[in-house]
């Protein structure tokens, strides 16, 4: 009696249910894991925070969706009518997805935007024309705080395209009027102290002399670029200006001013 329970279906089938139900949720975790790693950003612990709870939340998912399936197997192996589970089971996903379908969008729009890296917190971004730093980066919404202090709530689903300042280092063209008896590789020189100091600066990268770019008036414009950290353009262009006026003043290097003479008739 006992082997022929053994032997049936009734006691083999559901063992084999769910062994393949384990195997198949751990090969999807896999994948996610690898799909996860594959697209993570670098050196930005709030991403990867906020990227392990998604990751967490679609793993019981599809545990739960596994789940259910082999549950279901198993009871039509025993007998049990399950069209009529399934037809309440779908009956109950359709009222809640018509109940919560703008809620599920946002929630799978947040997914995307961080497993596409498209910002995180700490970006400056502009969004639906709005720019500022991104102060909370949710599964619902984004929250953006504009640099006079203004908080923007955005839902994620309400927004197709991003500007992130943050993707790339930004540029700061500078163009420095020097007289034309300047000697330029002396200028040259005199800008490499320049250069040697600024990149001293924490949000300053690097520093390239990019040569004389015109001819002006009364004086010749040399051109110098600097990379530095996104928003901070208007503070580093003002400490490389400062920079520049002090060493020039040390080595005797006469910044031209326009002058205007000025004649009056007796």
């Amino acid at each position: 009696m006992l082997l022929k329970f053994i032997t049936s279906k009734k006691f083999y089938l559901p063992i084999i249910y769910i062994i393949v139900g384990i195997i198949v949720y751990f090969v999807i975790a896999n994948m996610i894991d690898k799909f996860s790693k594959f697209n993570l950003k670098k050196d930005n612990k709030v991403l990867d925070k906020r990227k392990d709870t998604i990751i967490s939340l679609i793993k019981n998912v599809i545990k739960y969706i596994i789940g259910i399936i082999t549950i279901i197997m198993i009871l039509n192996v025993y007998g049990v009518n399950t069209t009529s589970i399934i037809a309440s089971l779908g009956a109950v996903t359709v009222i809640i997805g018509l109940a919560f379908q703008d809620i599920i969008k946002d929630f799978l729009a947040g997914i995307f935007i961080v497993f596409d890296n498209a910002y995180a917190v700490g970006d400056w971004v502009t969004i639906n024309g709005f720019k500022g730093e991104v102060i909370s980066l949710g599964l619902k919404t984004t929250k953006i705080r504009s640099y006079t202090g203004e908080v923007k709530i955005l839902s994620n689903s309400s927004f197709n395209e991003v500007v992130n300042y943050n993707m790339c280092h930004s540029k700061i063209i500078i163009n420095i009027p020097v007289s034309y008896s300047i000697n330029i590789d002396k200028l040259e020189d005199v800008l490499n102290l320049v250069r040697e100091e600024i990149v001293q600066e924490k949000d300053v990268y690097n520093m390239e002399l990019l040569g004389v770019d015109e001819f002006g008036d009364s004086s010749i414009l040399y051109s110098v670029v600097v990379e530095c950290v996104p928003m901070t353009q208007i503070t580093i262009k003002r400490k490389v200006l400062k920079l520049i006026k002090k060493i020039f003043d040390e080595k005797k290097i006469v910044i031209p001013f326009n002058q205007l003479d000025v004649h009056i008739e007796k």
